[in-house]
């Protein structure tokens, strides 16, 4: 309640616009990082009316920046007050959050767990897709990349947002159409705060085989289990047929 108020009257101090009992404003603060020692860091502050971002922070530009009528005044009174240099200062408090051993575990570096598999899309152009799945992740920042052959990938290349597990924990798939060719790799690129360098991750076409095999054993056995079914069934009434039921006295 003490921040909806000193936002107010922030607001208020720089713009004469006139604002309704109805008016809300919320804060936004975010640590942006993908490099394991922190100097990629970026510091984000947001600020929302009745649900609009209408005036941003990011310590890459080091001022305040206005998405509205209302907002570019607001930056610009910011901009030219002492509030600038306290916002200058996020990235530092960001890091040393992050660095510090007090952080609880949950806003500290998390692997993702990546798994590569084959999956079917009706209508594609190509006669194959992969899927490159990372799970589990903590911070939500991360880039999945393909590779071919070890050069990059660009086209036929679908990619979600990072999506909130619900527990802390983040996850992304990104999926790959394309043509086979004989003797090529394949391969899904991850880079994430809690690796040293990006991790590379092969796919093997022997998996999409033994998953058909897979299929074909189950299949091969469904049939038989039917065929010897089927046989007991005729057996059994030939059997019935022949027999002649004498009443017992």
């Amino acid at each position: 309640y003490m921040f909806f108020r000193r936002v107010t009257c922030l607001i208020c101090d720089f713009c004469s616009a006139s604002f309704s009992a109805d008016d809300y404003y919320i804060r936004r603060s975010r640590c942006i990082y993908s490099s394991p020692d922190f100097s990629d860091m970026v510091y984000i502050d947001s600020f929302y009316l009745n649900k609009f971002l209408f005036t941003q922070f990011n310590s890459t530009l080091r001022k305040f920046v206005g998405f509205s009528e209302i907002g570019m005044r607001v930056a610009e009174g910011w901009n030219n007050s002492p509030f600038l240099l306290t916002e200058r200062t996020g990235v530092n408090v960001c890091t040393f959050l992050f660095k510090s051993e007090d952080t609880p575990d949950l806003v500290k570096v998390v692997k993702p767990k990546v798994k590569l598999s084959s999956v079917t899309q009706a209508g594609g152009r190509h006669p194959a897709v992969l899927m490159c799945s990372a799970y589990e992740f903590y911070p939500p920042h991360i880039k999945v990349s393909w590779l071919r052959d070890g050069k990059p990938v660009t086209s036929e290349v679908t990619s979600t947002m990072e999506m909130a597990d619900g527990d802390w924990y983040y996850q992304i798939h990104s999926e790959l159409e394309y043509t086979p060719k004989s003797g090529e790799k394949v391969s899904c690129m991850v880079e994430h705060a809690s690796f040293n360098k990006p991790m590379i991750y092969d796919w093997d076409p022997s998996l999409l085989e033994y998953e058909r095999n897979k299929v074909a054993i189950g299949a091969t056995g469904l049939v038989l289990g039917i065929i010897i079914t089927a046989t007991g069934l005729i057996y059994f009434k030939k059997k019935s047929t022949g027999r002649i039921l004498v009443p017992q006295q």
